[in-house]
């Protein structure tokens, strides 16, 4: 059965964006949480224009072929500009957006927005996935799944600076989530963090 896992870059002080994230401002001043992406001299495999690190691009990759579909949260969505002209975050699996009110302006046949709730996305993603894994993408909407036991796998790919401020990774939980460390990779400018969720 395929796997639900969330992988996003985050502060040591654990945000995902910087102070004033919003729809054609991207991540504010968080962007810095992505510039391992493009500091090394390996290309990804799956990503054209990823150049990274030797570590990151075997790690990253490995995380990325894993990837059959992915579920976004609306504020995700809108902050990232709706991702682009071929409209998802991974260049081989359509997305499913997560909203109680309508998205303006869906961009792209790979795109699908579902009204009834994360685990209706995560339902519907899991089929367009078939054998492969199903990305998370979204700090309130990790949390929510979270929440609802929908996680197998949490990634973190922290980067070395306390930005202060932003949208943190995790909201809060009503419970501990406890976890297990399956690997960590020391890269520059990164450190990749794989934990499973413990059930």
């Amino acid at each position: 059965m395929s796997k639900v896992f969330s992988a996003l870059s985050v502060s040591v002080d654990g945000y995902i964006t910087g102070r004033d994230p919003a729809p054609g401002r991207g991540l504010g001043d968080g962007g810095m949480l992505f510039d391992w992406y493009f500091d090394g001299d390996v290309p990804s495999r799956v990503f054209d224009s990823f150049r990274l690190s030797e570590p990151s691009a075997r790690f990253f990759d490995d995380a990325a072929a894993r990837v059959g579909a992915s579920v976004a949260g609306r504020n995700t969505y809108e902050d990232s500009d709706r991702f682009g002209d071929d409209g998802t975050p991974h260049p081989a699996a359509p997305l499913f957006v997560v909203s109680h009110r309508p998205a303006p302006r869906m961009t792209g046949d790979r795109q699908r927005l579902i009204t009834t709730g994360l685990a209706d996305a995560v339902a519907a993603a899991r089929e367009a996935a078939g054998d492969k894994d199903v990305a998370l993408m979204g700090g309130v909407l990790v949390t929510e799944a979270l929440k609802a036991g929908l996680v197998d796998e949490l990634i973190l790919h922290q980067v070395p600076v306390l930005l202060g401020a932003g949208r943190p990774y995790f909201h809060g939980l009503p419970e501990h989530v406890r976890l297990r460390l399956l690997e960590a990779v020391p890269a520059p400018g990164v450190t990749h963090l794989r934990y499973e969720v413990v059930r």
